[in-house]
């Protein structure tokens, strides 16, 4: 899951629980302790779907369709991905557009950590949380951010992979995503 999916996991949270989980990715180590608790209930939060997610068959599969050479890199690109379905699913909504402009206001106010301040500007200003939803948009960001990482970009080499592919990763997304919130609305995702 990328930023919108995790927004829309958090989104019932205060601020900070918000803030903790669209920032995980570049918060490094487990001692959280410089964070306020609700920032760093979030990270945790973060991780915990990540975690999941990653381990599930929908994703364990798509990935073993990824090309050869390049399913290392496919987990990145399916995160990516998931906020594409997601998007296109929520778009228009009110609650969409409250929840996007909520996800701005923190990330605009608040200082992101230094692996991620370069790019939260851009992820701002070009309004990707909403972008996401034309799929052309959603390669060009997984391209985009192949090129950030160093040697060949292996993320723009799966995008051919990503269209011929896109029925059955939009029916993975369509398992994913409500077992992923059932299995966080169920009691025992309180203590994991």
């Amino acid at each position: 899951m990328n930023f919108l999916a995790h927004a829309w996991l958090a989104g019932s949270g205060s601020d900070d629980f918000l803030y903790g989980n669209l920032i995980a990715d570049g918060v490094k180590g487990s001692d959280l302790s410089a964070w306020p608790a609700d920032v760093a209930a979030g990270v945790r939060h973060h991780r915990r779907v990540d975690a999941w997610v990653d381990q599930h068959p929908c994703v364990l599969n798509a990935k073993h369709r990824a090309p050869q050479g390049k399913r290392r890199y496919a987990a990145i690109a399916l995160d990516i991905v998931w906020d594409h379905f997601l998007a296109r699913e929520k778009a228009g909504q009110t609650s969409q557009q409250q929840l996007v402009a909520r996800c701005y206001r923190l990330l605009t106010a608040r200082s992101a950590p230094n692996r991620m301040a370069d790019m939260v500007p851009h992820l701002v200003e070009h309004d990707w949380l909403s972008g996401y939803a034309d799929f052309g948009f959603t390669c060009r960001a997984i391209a985009g951010l192949g090129r950030r990482l160093s040697g060949p970009n292996h993320l723009a080499a799966l995008v051919p992979w990503l269209q011929s592919d896109y029925s059955r990763l939009e029916a993975d997304f369509n398992t994913l995503w409500p077992a992923l919130s059932a299995a966080l609305s169920s009691p025992r995702a309180a203590d994991t």
